[in-house]
């Protein structure tokens, strides 16, 4: 069975360890069903399909009707790849492959970071700014932006104010501290990419 899921992340919290408190991001992963199997006969690779019904269907039996009108039924749908189709899997069944998690796994997370619109250089690049003393004039200027302004050129690749997150990001070898598989939800050790409600992508490290 494969070691990847998708899930959607809720949110932080803590949890006690032992004597120590412990900050941990909760990713539901519930209600996810199998879609389609590709294989490598018929479309070139062998991969699961699977989706995750809408409010408003989460939690009933999976029909073949939701398949003929997939937007409508289903919130999102994605793919995860595997080297062999399991034998027992089927469509319209439960997709939890997070079964396999244990306490003490290592896991990697993507998602895509949250949007912050546009940010200066200070807040998006983490520049220190200008001197706060001796009439500083410069504020949160960026400063020079290099001997070729003359040309009406920049340099590829200066930092500078502009757009601000929206980028996918991976969060590697997180520690898995809890799996509750009565709730459908894992706990990871520290933070993820994303808000709340942001999809994301788990896989064993």
């Amino acid at each position: 069975m494969t070691q990847e899921f998708w899930g959607k992340k809720i949110g932080m919290t803590q949890l006690f360890v032992g004597d120590k408190v412990v900050p941990v991001t909760a990713i539901d992963v519930s209600f996810w069903v199998v879609t389609q199997l590709k294989t490598q006969e018929r479309d070139g690779y062998n991969a699961i399909q699977i989706g995750l019904p809408r409010d408003r269907y989460a939690g009933q039996p999976f029909s073949d009707d939701w398949l003929k009108k997939s937007k409508k039924h289903f919130l999102f749908v994605k793919e995860v790849k595997v080297a062999e189709i399991p034998a027992d899997l089927t469509v319209g069944k439960p997709a939890d492959f997070y079964a396999q998690l244990t306490e003490g796994d290592s896991v990697n997370v993507t998602g895509i970071t949250k949007g912050c619109g546009f940010a200066g250089a200070v807040r998006r690049h983490g520049f220190a700014g200008g001197a706060a003393s001796h009439g500083s004039t410069m504020g949160k200027n960026p400063g020079s932006i290099g001997f070729m302004r003359s040309r009406g050129r920049v340099i590829k690749g200066k930092k500078l104010p502009g757009h601000m997150g929206v980028l996918q990001k991976m969060m590697r070898k997180l520690d898995v501290v809890k799996v509750e598989r009565d709730r459908h939800i894992v706990l990871v050790k520290g933070s993820i990419p994303g808000k709340s409600g942001s999809l994301v992508f788990v896989k064993k490290a």
